[in-house]
Order: C-alpha cells, then structure tokens, then sequence
C-alpha cells in the first residue's frame, strides 16, 4: 500500500508519474513548487520548458500579469459573499457578447460538472433520457459505459459512445434512438480536425429527431478561437461549454446557449456554493480581454504551426521511432511506434528540462515563443537520435 496521504497520489489523475512518464518510471519530476510563463520548476528547483500547460487551462502561460492583477483585486474586496457578485452578470453579458450564440450562461467549477449540466437541461427540455457523446466529458456517472466501478448499470444504459468524424455512424445512431434521444455531446477536435460533413450531420440530425446538440469545447474554446470550433468552422451547438483556458488556470467553467434551453434552470437544480466565487470570474474576465487584445489565438496558431511543422519533420527523419502525428498546431503530439518508446521519450526529454507529454496533447500558449519551439525541437531530436 503506498505511503502517500492522497490516493492515486494525486488528485488530478492525469498528473500522476505513470501518466505522464509511463508506470515505474524513476528519477522524474514528480510534484511542483512554481510556474511562470512557459515554464514549471520542481521540488528540486529544476527548471523546465513546459507543454502540459495544467493540461490546457493556461493558454496566456502561467501567471499571467493582468489575470493575477485581477485575481488579487477579487482577493482583496472578499472572494465570495453572501450576494451573487455585479461582476457574474458583467462576465456572462461579456460571453454572449463575444460568443453570439450563447443566449444565456450559468457559471460552475469544473468542466466536468458543466457538461452534466448541460445534459440535465437537454434532458429536462426534451424529456427523453439518452445520451450520446464522443470524447472525454469528465468523470461523472451520466458519460460513463463499460463496466466502471460505481457506476449503477441501469445509468452506464442510458449513454452510447459515438464514433468521431464519422458521418455516416453519426446518421445511424442519432436516428437509431430516434424519440430516445436527449442530447448528443461531442468534443469537435480528438486528436484530428473535425471534417464539416460530421459536424453538418450533428446540426442536421439532432434537429431532425428533436435531440439537443452541445459542443465541449473545454479544450477547444479560447485555443482554437475565443469561441473554439464553433467560431472556426461556423456550425453552431445549440448548448456549449466551456473551461480549461477560460480563466488561464482559476477554477470556472460554463454551460450556456439558447434561452430556451437555458430557460430549464427553472425546473431542475443546477448549483454550487461556490460557482460565483468572484476571484475565478475576475480572472476569466481579464482572460477575455487579455484574448480580444493580444490576438491570442492568432499568436497560438502561428507557434503552434512552427512546433507542427518540426513535428513532421522530426517524423520523416525517425520513423523507427514516431509513427504519426496527432492534433492541430494549438494542441499537438506524437505518435510512437510503442509505448516503450513514448515512456522513454517522456523521460529523456524531462532530464533535459522539457516536459512534453507523450500522448495528447501538447499545448502551446502566449508565453511560448519562436526560441523555445526550436529549443524543443533541438532536444526531442537529440533524444529521437540516441534512440534511433
């Protein structure tokens, strides 16, 4: 049993050392004591160049000036009160602003409580009690087949995985269920780009057999564009949520749409103690503008590229070792021939001071400039040539 006071050895599952490095991995960095900018340095002081960026939810690099000015002002006047705060609706007329398509929000903690609500709502307004959805949506009962641990049978029924960028499976099922179905929830990016026939097939059908259709755009959104893959492409969820990069990092996420759908608040229960906590919607306000102001999403795309680009090349130079690569410019990785191979990537690359994880996905953000892409590139070629 290990000695470790937290299970797992940490709460965030995709932390743990055998997660990033690969199980029975030594002599890695394991926990952190700060992060500045692009970079993370460990419980021995040592510095690293990181692409892990909190798993996507910092996409300005850590501590950001303006988002942690307004992150101290929120301290400062009383994080949280009795009363909900003037700056939620501030922050929700800022959303549906920027992102037309969102009528109404409502504020929570975490990504994967956003999508169960928006599930409830989908639920509460068709009342029908199927689900399906293709990506990861987190860790609660209502998204998980299979035979999971805790999870009563008579829920894991209720949810049906649908295949990505598969038009013609897409067609199949949405209408298999028919009157049945709810809701149907995707992730529009899994380690490729959407084609818009999928896309045009999700709008199409869900309208058709009456099923509400929402984007997670928790890795999407502020990465891709402000408002993710609906913004990119044009094709319009009719619920969307949001997370990760929203506040660079604070703890927020969001669920929100059509008035209608939103209207559902009222017949159903979707609340937290702390889901107006004022320092997270600060940060996420500031994160806005930082996004409107800087061009961020434009600065991601063009380092983005230049790490792809190395990427490829670093494929046809090592083909023993890299099979692929996985991703866009804003959110890329490779694919090893084995996942010996990937652990001992992971693992040279961190002894050489750069975190890059060895599935998806590898983020780039703000702080990221044209010297650490090519640094990164120097040192994942220095590692392909030992191993090659």
């Amino acid at each position: 049993m290990s000695d470790w006071r937290v299970p797992g050895f940490t709460s965030t599952g995709s932390k743990r050392p055998d997660a990033l490095f690969g199980p029975g991995e030594q002599s890695v960095p394991t926990r952190m004591t700060r992060a500045s900018g692009c970079r993370v340095w460990d419980a021995d002081g040592r510095e690293y160049v990181d692409y892990v960026m909190a798993l996507g939810a910092v996409a300005l690099g850590y501590g950001h000036p303006a988002v942690n000015q307004a992150a101290q002002e929120a301290i400062a006047v009383g994080v949280v009160g009795a009363l909900p705060p003037v700056l939620e609706e501030e922050l929700a007329e800022a959303l549906c602003r920027r992102l037309p398509w969102l009528d109404r929000v409502r504020f929570l903690k975490t990504g994967a409580e956003a999508v169960a609500a928006a599930v409830r709502l989908a639920r509460a307004a068709t009342g029908r009690d199927h689900a399906l959805g293709c990506g990861y949506h987190g860790w609660l009962d209502w998204c998980q087949g299979g035979a999971m641990a805790g999870v009563p049978a008579a829920t894991r029924l209720l949810y049906g995985e649908l295949p990505f960028n598969d038009p013609a499976r897409a067609r199949d099922q949405i209408r298999d269920l028919g009157d049945r179905l709810a809701v149907v929830v995707v992730e529009p990016v899994i380690v490729a780009e959407p084609n818009r026939e999928w896309l045009d097939v999700l709008r199409a059908e869900t309208e058709r057999v009456g099923a509400v259709l929402v984007f997670d755009e928790i890795k999407t959104a502020f990465r891709l564009a402000v408002g993710g893959v609906a913004e990119r492409y044009g094709v319009e969820p009719d619920l969307t949520v949001l997370g990760k990069a929203l506040a660079n990092g604070f703890p927020l996420a969001v669920v929100g749409g059509r008035a209608d759908l939103m209207a559902g608040v009222a017949h159903t229960w979707i609340s937290s103690t702390l889901a107006t906590e004022g320092v997270a919607l600060a940060a996420a306000r500031a994160t806005l503008e930082v996004f409107e102001r800087d061009d961020v999403c434009a600065h991601l795309h063009r380092v983005g590229t230049r790490l792809l680009h190395g990427l490829h090349r670093l494929q046809h130079a090592y083909p023993a070792v890299v099979s692929g690569i996985g991703g866009i410019a804003e959110m890329c990785f490779l694919h090893y021939v084995n996942d010996d191979l990937s652990r001992t990537m992971a693992v040279e690359c961190a002894k050489r001071g750069l975190l890059f994880k060895r599935t998806a996905y590898n983020f780039v953000s703000l702080a990221h400039g044209d010297t650490d892409v090519d640094m990164t590139l120097g040192v994942l070629e220095e590692v392909l040539k030992g191993i090659q």
